[in-house]
């Protein structure tokens, strides 16, 4: 390991919260495709696998910053637990209505419970943040190395929810993701010595939401539209695959894609980058959406995976200045409710991605169905450009927290002050 990302593991507990934010991640990979390879095995019903793998997304969209917030306020150990058991509960609900026959309607309620998972992804960066507060350097590699755990998932996730459900049985992969998230969500929370202090609402004070803060809405917009292009590509190369007669291809070429941005996000995290990180954020989303403009002259699998491999060199370093502009609009009282509020917007835009290129692939054919990355990167850059000057501007929030943080009696302002500075 390059000495950069070995120093970062010198603090006591760190290698043991990062294994099981990994494998408490795993679900966020499996969890959709296998409730979609599930259902389309069972009842040969696409649509109906579509319709739950969106309100999986959607669910998790609208719950997860709620449980971040709580988090938040009262520690990671008394929220994730009990909120890991209901999903759970409701994984297995799922589970016994399919192998039943029950109602769609069971499907869909069972569904959208699972949603209260919790961001696994969020409460390790803020375990690092807590920990390397003040060390822009060694924070910059902890982030860019989640990057590199968040595409390892991606890479190996997906096929192994799909060749569990497909070479044993059609629940085996949804099953396995909720035992990924038991063992990832216990062992993580057991893990005390690294967990960020709460910082409980006192009577009196406003609950204002993390997104009030004008920069994290622009970085959670311009993820809206970054999670279409994600959702649209792994769709479209779905269907092209397909006409190209090789469809079991698909995953491979994917694959690739996630390889580019593991790779990318393995030597960013070697660097130290002076300057403003808004500039750098906007530049990668450029990139980002330029990548997205030679999938519409590939003409075959083996060209499709060379312009994806290039287009995922632009991922991981985007994400990792998204979290470092995060830490730095956030108030470090709603640092975890700021993080999931990205991973919301990719959740919505993933959705929304998937489809509208569903549509345009049974309108047009795959090769046109990848009009809409390019459409959605080009408005991510347009989300950019017009609040750059947002993500630029000092975070009011973190100019004022003064008063929050003396009436919470949290007395630690000046270290999260040098944390921004």
């Amino acid at each position: 390991m390059p000495s950069p990302y070995r120093a970062i593991f010198t603090a006591p507990g760190t290698a043991s919260f990062s294994v099981a934010g990994f494998l408490g991640r795993m679900p966020l990979s499996m969890m959709g495709i296998g409730i979609v390879t599930m259902i389309s095995q069972v009842t040969g019903r696409y649509g109906l696998a579509g319709a739950l793998s969106a309100t999986l997304a959607m669910s998790a969209a609208v719950l997860g910053p709620r449980v971040s917030r709580l988090v938040d306020q009262h520690g990671q150990r008394k929220v994730l637990r009990p909120v890991a058991l209901v999903s759970l509960a409701a994984g297995a609900g799922l589970l016994l209505c399919v192998q039943q026959r029950a109602p769609d309607w069971t499907l869909f309620v069972f569904t959208a419970a699972i949603g209260c998972v919790p961001s696994i992804g969020a409460m390790t960066r803020a375990r690092w943040a807590e920990i390397y507060r003040g060390e822009q350097r060694r924070l910059h590699t902890a982030y860019s190395w989640e990057s590199i755990v968040d595409e390892v998932c991606f890479v190996f996730g997906p096929i192994i929810s799909i060749g569990l459900s497909t070479a044993w049985f059609p629940e085996a992969g949804p099953l396995f993701a909720g035992a990924f998230l038991a063992v990832g969500v216990f062992w993580l929370t057991s893990q005390r010595a690294t967990e960020p202090q709460p910082h409980p609402r006192v009577q009196g004070t406003r609950g204002d939401s993390a997104l009030r803060s004008p920069g994290l809405q622009v970085l959670a917009l311009a993820f809206v539209a970054t999670g279409a292009v994600f959702g649209s590509v792994d769709v479209v190369t779905v269907a092209f695959a397909e006409e190209q007669g090789r469809k079991t291809a698909a995953s491979l070429v994917l694959a690739v894609y996630a390889l580019g941005s593991c790779l990318a996000g393995a030597v960013f995290g070697l660097f130290h980058f002076k300057g403003e990180p808004s500039r750098r954020w906007t530049l990668g989303v450029c990139a980002m959406a330029v990548s997205m403009i030679p999938l519409l002259l590939v003409g075959n699998l083996p060209l499709l995976a060379v312009a994806l491999f290039v287009a995922g060199l632009s991922i991981a370093p985007t994400m990792v200045t998204t979290m470092a502009l995060v830490e730095a609009h956030v108030p470090r009282t709603k640092l975890t409710e700021g993080m999931t509020w990205t991973s919301t917007g990719l959740a919505i835009g993933v959705a929304l991605g998937s489809a509208a290129a569903g549509w345009v692939v049974d309108t047009s054919g795959a090769e046109a169905g990848y009009v809409v990355p390019v459409v959605s990167g080009a408005l991510a850059v347009a989300v950019g450009l017009l609040g750059n000057r947002r993500l630029r501007r000092p975070a009011p929030k973190r100019e004022g927290q003064r008063e929050q943080d003396d009436d919470s009696g949290a007395g630690e302002l000046r270290g999260g002050e040098q944390a921004v500075a």
